[in-house]
């Protein structure tokens, strides 16, 4: 029971700084806006949108219902992935400035980055929701979730990455 609270409180931290990013989105998005920025790839970001708090809400309706107990040979290893995944997602939203989004929003005219996490990766954020995913579920067994939203994750990013790739490609040909 004890460490089912501890594991809420880390869901809830984690969920805080989703919505610390959509601050940050919010507030990047009028700066491109202003530039001439084109959103494009938008008919997915429901879905996105729907199954990152999915993810969340499944994290803790797993460990409550099905009683999931935390197994310290995963859920420490698992932790260290998390809070690795959410230093590589804030090394990312550093190193593209205002050009950082949960949406795809390119601005015609500037360079595209090359610094940072995206000299090692094209697309290093990615790596951070794929390991996060997986992550977070099983620092407490939570195996179901990890799975359901690591197979529909992959699809979603099979149509984000193809998005985000022409949109970069259109303005940077």
């Amino acid at each position: 029971m004890v460490s089912q609270a501890w594991y809420s409180v880390l869901v809830g931290l984690v969920a805080v700084e989703r919505l610390a990013e959509l601050v940050v989105a919010k507030r990047n998005m009028a700066w491109s806006l202003a530039r001439g920025g084109r959103e494009t790839g938008f008919g997915h970001y429901p879905f996105m949108v729907v199954l990152h708090t999915g993810l969340l809400a499944g994290c803790l309706l797993e460990v409550w219902l099905a009683d999931r107990d935390f197994t310290s040979a995963l859920g420490w290893p698992m932790l260290v992935l998390v809070v690795a995944s959410q230093a590589l997602r804030w090394w990312c939203i550093r190193t593209l400035g205002h050009q950082w989004n949960t949406r795809i929003v390119v601005v015609p005219g500037l360079p595209r980055v090359t610094g940072g996490p995206y000299r090692l990766f094209q697309h290093p954020n990615y790596v951070a929701v794929v390991v996060e995913g997986f992550a977070l579920p099983l620092v407490h067994d939570a195996w179901v979730t990890a799975i359901v939203f690591t197979v529909l994750n992959a699809g979603l990013l099979t149509v984000r990455i193809r998005a985000e790739d022409d949109a970069l490609r259109s303005v940077h040909a």
